[in-house]
């Protein structure tokens, strides 16, 4: 053989050579796999064999060694390579497993999880072996394979220990002391129950009041002419307020149950009934508005024994007082009845050690901060006192009556203004004192810790669900696509999603109009809560949608104008006010801002507010009526026109409006005239009585006896069906 063929096929073998390292090049690349390139001078084992005179021993052991100790390497690696054993087919998962690392909990190589995400929507392009796989990705990969899952145990957190605060043990019975009575005034809407505190106290807190109705729960120290003092709870009696007058009841002794003689037992008046009824606590009636003449308190008894009220004089325990509140008479009586029943009750407690009590009423001031209205229950609160309440505490700073007069200490059964929160606590959260502000801050810390893990609980609880939902979902569209080429479902889903992508701004703007966002703002907490409990009522979310985006206490601000314009939404604003600058600034942005003093108006504006949101219904308003008297043909030019001849029933028939041709009450035409004839001429009107030839502007067929109406269409704001309940 010549020299110049071997040269020839040398170089056939060295290209070979290197095309089958640049292959191996490429697919380590892929996989991520240590590799070292073998000498462009290494030729293949075959080819010394083919022409053993051109190779000598030491070249042959330098081409041979380089490749030997690359594949001893990899096998190498391939025994060290670190296998987890199965326990019956079962792999231990984790969340955020990587390809490699899912491959080995399964003692799979990484081809077979690429082979199993081919049966999953993945993009294939951006994985690599250390890539983080999600969860639902491992499971179905997993299940593909023919194995079975479980999740690994995360380590254990240390439990954390309870720091929170706790009621003292019961007193002992030697230190009780005597304490006033705490006296909740429940009724109906409009029943004089505030009247009735106004003639004891002999205050005008009905005078300040919008409208004359009580907003918010009023805790006040009544000093009776006999030297003895009551804690009277004046609770509103609109429905709004159910949640707040159950709260009263619950830290109250003695219920004043004031019913209308003319009007008798309403809907506020049972419902005040089951709330002391449920709360074991006694009830006094006081039946009021008895100084008129339509007045019948016989007839309220009477009804009231429905509801398991029975007054003494028909054998049971409450005492009945007829009153006049507007004009005070029996007033005392009432007040004796009240004293007598404290006295049967023997209400004690104990003024001494840690303080006890409830939050009444909250709300932020400007000039105090954060306020709460507090009846104490335990102990004798006095300046420099660590309170916390909820998840707030407080440094007492300042502490007043009902009047705003500065106190320095308060005993059980006595109502005072606290002032030193750092956050605003809720009604109805019950306050202890705790021995310093550490302590305060470990107590708070825990209950946030509490309302954490609650959150998280829920969350997940939630998270699972949805993705249980999808996965579902998810594998319902896999076995429709199931025949088809990866290309194919690309291209079905494209064509699915495609009028979704495009339709999305127009959907977008066709949903803001038939949704009313709404951002509450309150004086107190009690009435932001009593305003949300009547927006949650609401029901006609297929009508319009009502979503409530955010909510708090204290003026209109420049975050909720934002708020709002973020939303499109609307300012409500209840006994609280906006400053001028934020008036302009909402102005500016077309944003509205909607103040009131009064629940029923607040509510009202709400409702209508969603009527205007409501697209306008078409309504037919029909002018005039005439029957066809006969029928007959007009050639005009060269076709005939059907005519009918025509009598006005009633009303009157214009040409400039609407038509629609009714035959055995069923519409068989609707839209305009042609023509309208009287006597041959053509005329814009014909009134009651009078006889027409009318042609349609479509080629219909008369009948004798069909009925014509003459209609205009006019457009109709809908209203919403959500009633409040008042």
């Amino acid at each position: 053989m010549s020299r110049g063929l071997i040269l020839k096929l040398e170089n056939l073998v060295q290209l070979h050579c290197a095309c089958r390292q640049l292959h191996t090049l490429s697919y380590r690349k892929v996989y991520r796999a240590q590799w070292k390139p073998v000498q462009s001078s290494a030729y293949p084992m075959w080819s010394v064999h083919l022409y053993p005179q051109f190779w000598q021993a030491d070249k042959l052991i330098s081409v041979a060694s380089p490749r030997y100790r690359h594949l001893a390497t990899k096998e190498e690696k391939k025994k060290n390579r670190k296998k987890l054993p199965l326990t019956k087919g079962e792999v231990e998962i984790r969340q955020k497993m990587t390809v490699e690392e899912l491959a080995r909990a399964m003692g799979k190589d990484i081809d077979h999880i690429f082979e199993a995400l081919l049966y999953t929507d993945i993009d294939f392009g951006s994985l690599e072996p250390d890539s983080i796989l999600d969860e639902d990705y491992i499971k179905l990969i997993v299940k593909k394979s023919g194995m079975k899952y479980k999740s690994a145990k995360l380590k254990e957190e240390k439990e954390k220990e309870n720091t929170d605060a706790v009621k003292r043990p019961p007193a002992d019975p030697a230190v009780l002391t005597p304490r006033p009575a705490v006296v909740t005034v429940l009724g109906h809407v409009d029943h004089g129950k505030t009247t009735l505190l106004d003639s004891l106290r002999k205050t005008q807190v009905a005078a300040m009041e919008a409208g004359g109705i009580t907003q918010h729960i009023g805790a006040f120290l009544v000093h009776l002419p006999t030297g003895e003092k009551i804690t009277f709870l004046d609770t509103p009696g609109h429905a709004a307020f159910s949640a707040m007058r159950a709260r009263g009841t619950s830290v109250t002794d003695i219920v004043i149950l004031v019913v209308a003689a003319e009007d008798g037992v309403m809907e506020q008046t049972v419902e005040s009934i089951q709330h002391a009824q449920n709360a074991g606590v006694p009830l006094i009636l006081a039946i009021n508005k008895c100084d008129k003449p339509e007045a019948d308190p016989e007839r309220v008894k009477k009804e009231l024994l429905a509801h398991d009220v029975i007054c003494e004089e028909f054998g049971g325990d409450v005492q009945a007082v007829n009153i006049s509140a507007l004009k005070g008479e029996n007033l005392m009586v009432l007040a004796e009845a009240t004293v007598a029943l404290a006295e049967m009750l023997e209400l004690k407690a104990d003024a001494t050690g840690l303080v006890e009590g409830t939050v009444i009423e909250s709300r932020k001031d400007k000039g105090k901060g954060p306020v709460t209205t507090a009846i104490i229950q335990r102990g004798t609160l006095r300046k420099g006192c660590i309170l916390v309440a909820g998840k707030t505490w407080a440094k007492v700073r300042f502490m007043f009556d009902e009047n705003g007069r500065a106190v320095d200490a308060a005993s059980p059964g006595i109502p005072v203004e606290i002032m030193g929160w750092k956050e605003v606590p809720s009604a109805g959260d019950e306050i202890l004192e705790v021995e310093s502000e550490q302590r305060a801050h470990e107590v708070v810390a825990w209950r946030n810790y509490v309302e954490q893990q609650e959150k998280m609980k829920r969350d997940l609880e939630f998270i699972e669900a949805k993705q249980k939902e999808h996965r579902m979902e998810y594998e319902k569209k896999q076995q429709k696509l199931a025949h088809l080429t990866w290309r194919q479902k690309k291209a079905v889903l494209y064509k699915a999603n495609k009028h979704i992508m495009f339709s999305k701004p127009k959907e977008r703007t066709e949903s803001d109009k038939n949704v009313l966002s709404v951002i509450v703002k309150g004086d107190v907490d009690g009435s932001v809560e009593a305003i949300l409990n009547i927006l949650d009522s609401y029901d006609a979310d297929d009508e319009c949608k009502l979503d409530i985006i955010h909510f708090g206490m204290g003026d209109i601000s420049e975050t909720d104008v934002s708020l709002a314009e973020a939303f499109n939404g609307v300012v409500y604003g209840f006994s609280v006010k906006a400053n001028e600058t934020i008036k302009k600034l909402a102005a500016k942005k077309g944003i509205k801002i909607k103040l009131h003093n009064i629940i029923y108006q607040l509510i009202e504006d709400v409702k209508h507010e969603l009527n205007s949101r409501l697209p306008p219904s078409v309504v037919e308003n029909t002018i005039g009526e005439a029957s066809v008297l006969d029928t007959f043909c007009v050639t005009v030019g060269k076709s005939k026109v059907p005519v009918a001849g025509c009598r006005v029933q009633k009303g009157q028939l214009d040409k400039k409006m609407k038509f629609k041709l009714i035959r055995q009450g069923d519409v068989i035409w609707k839209g305009s005239l042609s023509s309208l004839k009287h006597h041959k001429a053509d005329v814009q009107i014909i009134k009651t009585g009078m006889d027409c030839g009318i042609s349609l502007d479509k080629d219909i067929e008369f009948s004798v006896g069909d009925e014509i109406i003459c209609y205009e269409e006019k457009e109709v704001q809908q209203t919403t069906s959500w009633d409040p309940g008042f």
